[in-house]
């Protein structure tokens, strides 16, 4: 008996088998391309790094020793994680670049001493900025930082914080008291409505800027900031001092500007170091004349709201019995 052919059998069966390898063909050229592209990807990437930290390195100065990477007014919303690669760096100078954030790879570079960010629109300080141990100063004035991480007290040297103009920032962590060598703080146009307690908790503290706040008064243990020298209370709502300011022995200059003082307190009288105070722009009661200078350059110089004006103010007060409310 012959056997029978099923031609169309035969022809489903090629077609289906040619069909199969054909798919396969284009999964395995389809691969090819996305791991064609994938490497293309990686080059160029890695070709951008490149470029990136050639940039970076014709920004670094070597200055009395100090290596410095400096930008100015040069568009870096961002800085590429590349910036590592250069870990010796010892200050950054970053001005007007519009950079937005402070990367969290900040923590890889131990040898900074100088942190200047100022006048950028950085918004956060990141917690592993307390990772910089050796950071002496830290400028981050004219951004737009409101909040300050309890992580800053890992800065254990640091000499210098400055985070005037940023406008939102209304409190500092208690943390931040630990600083045992901070000796300059410049919180300057924030929206502090008294010292904050860990400001009075710096042991070393010397200069202090708070003009542009909204304080009302002093805290009662103002004094315990006995290494203070120069004091800006500038542009504030206060109304009165404590008694207390008066212990502060080593304050040589006293700014109380553009506040709502209707008097000023015979304690002041205490400060045996001031050498500046200005009292201008206050709603002062008693209407107070200096004597005349001696010279025409001598009147010329001298502050009609000054040092003089101040002692000349408490006399005729305590003279005219109305200190009972300022001192």
């Amino acid at each position: 008996m012959s056997a029978v052919v099923c031609v169309g059998s035969i022809s489903n069966i090629k077609a289906l088998w040619e069909s199969r390898i054909q798919k396969h063909q284009d999964e395995l050229k389809a691969e090819r391309g996305r791991r064609g592209k994938s490497s293309v990807g990686e080059i160029s990437n890695v070709w951008e790094s490149r470029i990136q930290l050639s940039k970076l390195k014709e920004k670094v100065y070597n200055e009395d020793g100090r290596l410095i990477l400096r930008i100015e007014k040069e568009e870096w919303k961002t800085l590429p994680g590349c910036l590592v690669k250069l870990p010796q760096l010892q200050e950054w100078q970053l001005h007007r670049t519009g950079l937005t954030t402070i990367p969290t790879f900040i923590a890889n570079f131990n040898n900074l001493l100088v942190l200047d960010l100022s006048r950028n629109v950085i918004n956060k300080i990141p917690r592993e900025i307390g990772r910089l141990t050796k950071l002496r100063e830290l400028l981050l004035s004219y951004n737009r930082i409101a909040e300050v991480p309890a992580e800053i007290s890992g800065c254990e040297n640091l000499e210098r914080l400055e985070l005037a103009v940023n406008k939102d920032i209304s409190e500092l962590p208690d943390q931040l008291g630990k600083l045992t060598q901070l000796t300059h703080l410049d919180l300057n146009m924030n929206q502090f409505t008294t010292i904050p307690r860990a400001v009075l908790e710096l042991p070393a503290l010397e200069w202090l800027d708070m003009g542009s706040n909204k304080l009302k008064t002093l805290p009662e243990d103002v004094d315990k900031m006995q290494c203070l020298h120069t004091l800006w209370l500038q542009r504030n709502e206060i109304s009165d001092l404590p008694d207390s300011i008066g212990n502060l022995q080593n304050l040589s200059t006293l700014v109380l500007t553009n506040n709502r003082m209707r008097g000023i307190p015979a304690c002041l009288q205490s400060l045996r170091n001031l050498r500046f105070v200005n009292f201008r722009d206050n709603p002062l009661e008693l209407e107070v004349s200096l004597p005349p200078g001696e010279d025409e350059e001598e009147e010329e110089e001298r502050d009609l709201f000054g040092l003089q004006f101040m002692h000349t103010y408490i006399q005729e007060s305590l003279n005219s019995g109305s200190t009972d409310s300022f001192s």
